[in-house]
């Protein structure tokens, strides 16, 4: 496969004025959150609306995604339907981002901006998208392959899928945030796959991002204990080869420095009394 290069941005979209946009928007960068962890059994029941919302966002995005079709185009469906359901797209606006949800295909391994980039067969592309609705975020992703894939991008994409199962069914109160990413590492490592380090998960509920990191490998620093009502993001990006990566330009899109194919999967969950809610479920 050729390198991917930039295509052109399309206008910004419009959001109905009726729908409550996050403080950040218009803004340089949001405001430090300063709120707990852990969250209330209110603020849980509106993150899984917010959740079910951008889960089936994902679902529509990932029925519009074949050969032929822009990176533009899935964020037009991705934005109409958050906007239909009375959702705002919280990464429109977010540092400056300017569409409604990344499409990161091949080697970009995050932060991709929709475009006049066409899909091609063979091709894997992950879609993450966010809604912010009822005073908080729901966020989710998921990679798709486009048309017919070979065994090794299938392969990887199934494989970084099961890792975000088995990460999440190694959430459980009372252990350290770092089981998180050990249970990732090691299943990569079976298969020889990088497991990016300089992205990672984190905290959200009324904040996109609150502050709390999730790594995704053993990290040691991350000894932090699980409490149940704590909510964040595991998002593993696994790599056929190196972990580093080169931004592009726009500052935004992030490329594995050697060219080779990535993938990534993630929810949002909740930690419960006897383990993790899956939030974005549609």
């Amino acid at each position: 496969m050729a390198p991917l290069v930039a295509g052109t941005l399309s206008p910004t979209r419009h959001v109905p004025a009726s729908i409550p946009r996050p403080e950040y928007v218009g803004k340089p960068m949001p405001s430090r959150y300063t709120g707990p962890d852990e969250q209330t059994p209110e603020t849980i029941e509106k993150m899984r609306i917010a959740g079910r919302i951008a889960a089936q966002a994902l679902v529509e995005v990932g029925r519009a995604v074949k050969p032929g079709v822009t990176t533009d185009e899935l964020d037009r469906v991705g934005h109409e339907f958050l906007c239909d359901h009375g959702a705002y797209p919280s990464t429109l606006g977010y540092r400056g981002y300017p569409k409604s949800l990344c499409t990161s295909i091949n080697e970009v391994i995050c932060h991709g901006i929709p475009d006049s980039t066409v899909l091609d067969d063979g091709d894997i592309i992950n879609v993450d998208i966010t809604g912010f609705i009822n005073g908080v975020h729901g966020d989710t992703n998921a990679t798709f392959e486009v048309g017919e894939v070979d065994e090794t991008a299938h392969l990887l994409v199934e494989r970084t899928r099961e890792s975000l199962n088995r990460a999440i069914k190694a959430v459980k109160p009372g252990r350290q945030i770092n089981v998180i990413g050990r249970v990732i590492e090691a299943y990569a490592a079976r298969f020889g796959y990088g497991v990016v380090r300089l992205f990672t998960g984190h905290g959200i509920a009324t904040a996109f991002h609150s502050g709390l990191i999730i790594p995704h490998y053993d990290d040691p620093r991350s000894a932090q204990e699980m409490k149940p009502g704590m909510t964040f993001t595991i998002e593993p990006m696994l790599t056929l080869g190196t972990i580093e990566h080169r931004m592009w330009a726009d500052g935004w899109t992030a490329v594995t420095a050697d060219g080779r194919l990535t993938a990534q999967f993630e929810h949002t969950l909740v930690v419960t009394e006897t383990g993790a809610e899956i939030l974005t479920v549609a």
